[in-house]
């Protein structure tokens, strides 16, 4: 892909940081970042092309994170990792003291959009108009623009890396950073209860029969978490 030009000193940042140590207000001790598997087993959000559901491929990711997170040295919890909590409220609430919360979720797409299709003997829907990734942050949250500097500079991470986003979301979603797929949802309660800077990131579209593949894979799930937390670590630091 051709990346486009990013100025400024955290576009810098977050394009080079490569092997950041802990950040945190108090240098004593690294930040704390809290990450929420979207969606829950009662209630499992998307189905994908072939008929898994999105918790799991939240869960897997989130795993992903954490542990590249810790890598760079910082301070991680995943919340909701059994899959037990239901309220969107409560997810925030769990951590209080956190610095920054990353809400972990898999897009899809509308009924009106899915075609029909056989896997492995099992009827499935899909979609292959749309694939990448996108970010959410909300005005409401009690610190939107360091919500708005994580989301972009993850962003800028990814697409530095090769991953595409999309635009699938602009057509419901005001943008907030064009440039790197970040808009915003300002009524998601994940975002606006949270007591830190919080942003929703939707990895990729398990509708697409091809991206489904690819967020599955091992591989490009510990890619992917590299770069998110490169990107959560330059921002950190931009706010030292």
């Amino acid at each position: 892909m051709q990346l486009r030009h990013i100025t400024g000193p955290l576009w810098l940042a977050a394009e080079l940081f490569a092997a950041p140590g802990p950040v945190s207000a108090d240098a004593a001790e690294p930040a704390l970042v809290a990450i929420d598997v979207g969606h829950s087993l009662a209630a499992p959000g998307a189905t994908s092309a072939r008929g898994r559901r999105e918790f799991e491929f939240n869960r897997e990711l989130a795993q992903a994170v954490a542990a590249a997170l810790t890598r760079l040295e910082l301070r991680t919890v995943i919340v909701n990792e059994d899959g037990k909590i239901g309220s969107l409220a409560e997810r925030p609430a769990q951590v209080p003291h956190a610095d920054l919360l990353i809400s972990i979720h898999h897009d899809s797409v509308g009924e009106e959009e899915l075609s029909d299709w056989m896997w492995e003997g099992q009827p499935q829907r899909y979609s292959d108009r749309w694939k990448g990734h996108s970010l959410f942050v909300s005005r409401r949250n009690p610190d939107p623009e360091r919500s708005l500097l994580c989301a972009s500079a993850i962003g800028a991470r990814l697409q530095r890396a090769g991953f595409e986003p999309t635009d699938k979301n602009a057509r419901r979603r005001e943008y907030a950073d064009p440039q790197h797929a970040v808009h915003y949802y300002d009524d998601l309660v994940v975002l606006y209860r949270a007591q830190q800077p919080a942003l929703l990131f939707e990895a990729g579209v398990i509708r697409h029969r091809e991206e489904e593949l690819a967020l599955r894979d091992p591989q490009h799930q510990a890619a992917m978490a590299s770069e998110i937390a490169t990107g959560v670590a330059a921002c950190l630091m931009a706010g030292r």
